[in-house]
């Protein structure tokens, strides 16, 4: 496929083996190349490489260094570190490691440049989060900018993990990349039953608590989207639905340009996860203050709060 002049391609094999002028190793935090397709890297292109890496770290995860590629047919190796202290990886140092390697890959002038899947590893981190992060990242450097690469690879070893690329990365890149170039349209709802608020965890990045909600699809109010997503999400009938306010800031949504309306409603039923949310669960108000949210929905609530006690919360 194809983001205005850069070509992503997506194949199963050896990196390492990539006819690209740079290639990205999924960094620890030291740099140092020890296990994984990091000692891959370093037993085929010489320790050269470590070597140079570990001169300029360590550093924290998201951030990025380069590196010659010593007897690899690259001309370059990108470090995005990803594994952080005690072998962690987040959602939030995979896209910026990937966000990184890209622009620094665009700022050695190369004309392509091969992934891995960044964060990955079984029991660390799922291989459709980093798949839907990555397509998220990739799509923003390549659309909104003037970036002089041609060519991104991700390059997927085993056929289980290029599957999940491939159907994640093809199919939301092609959603995306055919919808206009303009903000996106998106609904959530502040559903209260006895008990408290309704909020979803969410199973895609960026993870997080947050209110149900989702893109409107074409030819869809916001009331009729609002109630679909919320059915879709909890599985209540939402009661009483207002307009609450509209959020624009091109920065609530770290993964594109998204604007949401969001609305109030009370509901009916029994609240039950499904679709994107991992689980729904009904949180007392003053327990939501403590949670992480997702997009920018504790600001969302906060105004809310204002609004019930009286007070003009714009």
């Amino acid at each position: 496929m194809k983001i205005n002049n850069t070509e992503i391609k997506i194949i199963k094999g050896d990196i390492t083996d990539v006819a690209a002028e740079a290639i990205v190793n999924p960094a620890h935090y030291t740099l140092r190349m020890e296990s994984g397709l990091a000692k891959v890297f370093k037993d085929k292109g010489g320790e050269v490489i470590e070597t140079e890496a570990v001169s300029k770290g360590p550093l924290k995860p998201g951030n990025v260094v380069f590196t010659t590629a010593g007897k690899l047919s690259a001309r370059y190796v990108i470090h995005a570190v990803t594994m952080g202290e005690n072998n962690k990886v987040d959602e939030h140092a995979v896209r910026f490691a990937c966000r990184n390697a890209l622009h620094t890959a665009d700022e050695l002038g190369v004309d392509s440049v091969a992934f891995p899947a960044l964060g990955y590893g079984k029991e660390i981190f799922p291989a459709k989060a980093s798949a839907k992060i990555m397509a998220q990242e990739i799509l923003r450097f390549a659309r909104d900018g003037q970036p002089r690469i041609r060519e991104i690879v991700l390059c997927l070893f085993d056929k289980e993990t290029f599957d999940v690329f491939d159907r994640n990365i093809s199919g939301y890149l092609d959603y995306i990349i055919n919808k206009l170039k303009s903000p996106f349209l998106t609904v959530d709802a502040i559903i209260e039953i006895s008990g408290g608020l309704v909020l979803i965890e969410r199973s895609n990045p960026p993870f997080g608590f947050a209110l149900p909600g989702g893109f409107v699809d074409y030819g869809e109010s916001l009331e009729e989207a609002v109630i679909r997503e919320a059915k879709e999400e909890t599985g209540l009938d939402l009661l009483e639905l207002k307009q609450f306010h509209t959020y624009s800031d091109p920065e609530r949504d770290p993964r594109f340009h998204t604007v949401t309306t969001v609305f109030t409603a009370r509901a009916q039923g029994r609240p039950q996860a499904g679709d994107d949310a991992a689980s729904v669960k009904v949180v007392p108000w003053e327990e939501a203050e403590c949670l992480e949210f997702a997009f920018n929905h504790k600001d969302v609530l906060a105004d809310y709060l204002r609004f019930r006690e009286g007070k003009d919360p714009f």
